[in-house]
């Protein structure tokens, strides 16, 4: 099966600085994929070349086979990108900014194209704002022209940057209603965002990005399983389980909120609670409250980049 895009061994250097450093990547159609790492991981920048923004200075780049250096026209046409930036026209409105967009890729103005428009402008909420001025619009309604128009050619591949950023909870969960929607019909999504539950929630794969390369790369469940663990949380009458060393080989992580008094102990089974609850009260210790937390992609993350900091504290 063709790659619904393809990285290949792509650098990518800005002065000293190093954004791609030897990326390899598949991603395979109808997959909702997710690109995730701290600001500088290199994500933009990879966006930036699938869309042929910027040219890497080695490697080879294709989307749904097309290599986006020599096939350029044909790759482009495969991809739909929303960006980070509020970047519009002021000189016209959302139904104009669309038909112009549209005609970019050479789409006719054909009845179906409008009806198209149509339904676009309906699943994004924009129906009542089709003949508006762009300028008149707020940040989270040009945020969603700009969703509209990476649609408007119906590319296979669909890039979000950063799609929900600074938006209302109303628009994020319309938008992401309508992407499932788009994914569901087969077209491949790509997501980066700094909101780790909506690519918990979204994805079912996912790559870490970090200092231009890929430093985890997983289904989301195998990520949840391999990096974190599920929490036990409680608050006692007294500090006791601070001395209870009985329980070392039971408890992998524990903490104090101070001066809360809440203790968190992690574990990977359900069946590791018994034991360690058992020693606690055998202690003559009390349990006030106590709270049961899944793992979660956040905990994942942190730990993956904590993890590639130590291994580059200790290659330095």
């Amino acid at each position: 099966m063709t790659a619904a895009i393809r990285v290949e061994q792509v650098f990518k250097r800005f002065g000293s600085v190093r954004a791609l450093n030897g990326i390899d990547l598949d991603i395979q159609p109808g997959e909702f994929f997710g690109l995730l790492g701290p600001n500088g991981a290199g994500k933009t920048t990879l966006i930036s070349a699938l869309a042929g923004l910027s040219r890497p200075d080695s490697g080879r780049l294709a989307i749904m086979g097309f290599d986006v250096e020599t096939d350029y026209r044909a790759a482009r046409r495969q991809l739909g990108v929303v960006p980070q930036e509020l970047v519009f026209d002021p000189f016209f409105s959302v139904r104009e900014t669309l038909e112009n967009q549209a005609g970019y890729y050479g789409i006719d103005p054909s009845r179906q194209r409008r009806a198209w428009i149509d339904e676009i402008l309906d699943n994004l909420d924009l129906t009542s704002k089709a003949d508006a001025n762009m300028r008149t619009l707020s940040g989270g309604m040009k945020r969603r022209v700009l969703v509209a128009q990476a649609l408007v050619h119906r590319p296979p591949v669909i890039v979000l940057d950063e799609p929900t950023a600074g938006v209302d909870v109303e628009l994020r969960q319309t938008l992401w209603q309508f992407v499932r929607r788009l994914n569901e019909d087969g077209h491949t999504i790509v997501l980066t965002t700094h909101y780790l539950e909506e690519a918990e929630n979204l994805c079912g794969r996912i790559a870490m990005l970090k200092a231009g390369q890929v430093v985890a790369l997983d289904t989301t469940p195998n990520l949840l399983s391999r990096f974190s663990s599920h929490t036990l949380r409680l608050r006692t009458a007294s500090d006791k389980p601070a001395q209870l060393g009985m329980t070392q080989e039971l408890i992998r992580e524990k903490t104090q909120e101070r001066p809360s008094g809440w203790w968190t102990f992690a574990f990977a089974h359900f069946d590791e609670i018994e034991p360690l609850l058992a020693c606690i009260r055998n202690a003559g210790c009390m349990i006030d409250e106590l709270e049961i937390g899944k793992p979660d992609l956040e905990d994942v993350f942190v730990r993956v980049m904590q993890e590639q900091n130590q291994e580059q504290v200790r290659t330095a």
